[in-house]
């Protein structure tokens, strides 16, 4: 998945331009292939504390607030998340507003709110810390959220490390360049991947610099946005509109490497209380479901699936727009046969790569098969699939189904860069339509969803599965 950073000065205290151009952004990111886009701290009302404490109901928001709506619907319309950074109106209970990050998904919900935990002398006086880390999976990944103080407190990308997050998301106002650069030492120190949207503008505490980016977990630079150098405090020179447009910049960076992979320890760790749901055959119980014609063997184990994927299948394909269905590869894979295609993966890895030990090769191999002990499909809770025409004709999906990483160069993951226009907005249209159902991707297989099994409990944060490897009745 790619990811990217906005950096654009905002127009002190004017939500619905601010919020109008973060939308025209989400397009843009959506349009060079990220799969989320995150903005500076405050960016939804500018850093202007004065402003905020002036009018503290009008410049504050809630994740249902009407002027978010050009974000939610941009997110929706390109099929990707965006983290937007605000005055958050009070929770129940609080004592007053927070500095928050907004985490809307792919179809305009909210994933997660987080607030600030640390906050600076001026900021204190007119909001309230938040008591609670920020963490939220999107494409496999396990994201920590922090804003600008926050990043200052060792232990605070350290929890991120301990809690299983691989990338760090900081939105913030930083000063100096000096100060930014810190974030390689962050990332370096943690072993997180790093993405820093940092704001633009002078602001109640002095000018920020811009200057967002990416870090590697070594801490090698990967992205960068330019360096803000704008009017000096006092000089009379006020931002318009136009300036934010023109001003505005995207960098983005690739975060494949940090999925959750199927081999992770905290897929096996899930527990399963298996519900006894039946296995059922997808040609007899659901016909409008279009089986792929090239798929054989002998008791038609590939037809099948639990009853709960059969019927948001059917949710799904409701959602899909005229001229699109969902055509199904495979579904249930006895237990016996996912160990011979784990098998056989792990040689011919082994094959092309003799210098990797066991354990990188059991890794590796999870991207493409899944381990036999939690395979989805062997629990009849995967199914492989595509789209296709009305009239049953292939659709462009940027690799055929079951294409390798290797085969494919990567190409095969959902979120990969790079993909044809055309490929890029059917996996948009297929996700839609399969998240919404309540369906869960593996990211390294456009083709792969799944619900009820392990890694659907870790996308969603189920404390368990509810299906376990099962045979089919008379094997």
């Amino acid at each position: 998945m790619i990811i990217a950073a906005a950096q654009f000065p905002s127009v002190p205290g004017d939500i619905e331009v601010n919020a109008a151009r973060m939308a025209a952004l989400v397009g843009e990111a959506a349009d060079r292939g990220a799969g989320l886009v995150a903005f500076s701290e405050l960016a939804l009302t500018h850093y202007d504390l004065r402003l905020i404490a002036a009018d503290p109901v009008g410049m504050t928001v809630t994740e249902e607030d009407a002027r978010l709506a050009p974000v939610r619907e941009a997110c929706r319309a390109a099929g990707i998340a965006a983290v937007v950074n605000a005055a958050g109106r009070a929770r129940e209970g609080a004592a007053g507003p927070t500095i928050s990050s907004f985490v809307l998904g792919p179809g305009g919900a909210l994933l997660t709110r987080y607030d600030k935990r640390h906050l600076s002398g001026e900021e204190r006086k007119l909001f309230t810390p938040g008591g609670a880390d920020g963490r939220f999976m999107l494409g496999g990944v396990r994201f920590a959220l922090a804003t600008c103080l926050d990043s200052s407190f060792p232990e605070v990308p350290a929890r991120a490390a301990a809690d299983g997050c691989g990338v760090y998301l900081a939105s913030a106002f930083h000063d100096s360049a000096e100060r930014v650069e810190r974030y390689a030492e962050l990332a370096r120190d943690s072993g997180l991947q790093v993405l820093l949207a940092n704001g633009t503008g002078t602001g109640s505490c002095g000018p920020a610099c811009g200057l967002s980016g990416g870090w590697l977990p070594t801490g090698e630079r990967v992205a960068a946005a330019g360096e803000w150098s704008g009017p000096a405090p006092g000089d009379g020179a006020e931002l318009v509109p136009s300036d934010v447009c023109d001003s505005a910049e995207l960098v983005l960076t690739d975060v494949r490497d940090r999925i959750t992979l199927m081999a992770d320890p905290a897929i096996a760790a899930i527990p399963v209380k298996e519900c006894g749901e039946p296995l059922v055959d997808i040609r007899t119980a659901a016909p409008t479901l279009l089986v792929a014609k090239d798929r054989h063997d002998a008791r038609g184990d590939f037809a099948h699936l639990r009853q709960g994927v059969l019927q948001r299948l059917l949710a799904a394909q409701e959602l899909l727009p005229d001229g699109l269905r969902l055509q199904i590869v495979e579904g249930y894979r006895p237990p016996a046969l996912q160990h011979r295609y784990f098998e056989e993966y792990v040689e011919e890895l082994r094959t092309a790569f003799p210098e990797r030990q066991p354990q990188r090769l059991h890794q590796d191999a999870s991207r493409y098969v899944s381990p036999p002990e939690i395979a989805p499909h062997s629990a009849g809770g995967a199914v492989d699939l595509t789209l296709v025409t009305a009239d049953g004709d292939e659709v462009d999906m940027g690799t055929p189904i079951n294409a390798s990483p290797e085969e494919s160069n990567g190409a095969c993951y959902t979120g990969a860069p790079d993909l044809p226009p055309a490929a890029r907005t059917h996996r948009r249209v297929l996700t839609a339509a399969l998240t919404a159902a309540g369906l869960v991707n593996y990211p390294t297989e456009w083709w792969h969803w799944s619900y009820g099994d392990r890694y659907w409990a870790l996308a969603t944060g189920a404390d368990h599965a509810l299906y376990g490897p099962m045979e089919l009745e008379g094997e």
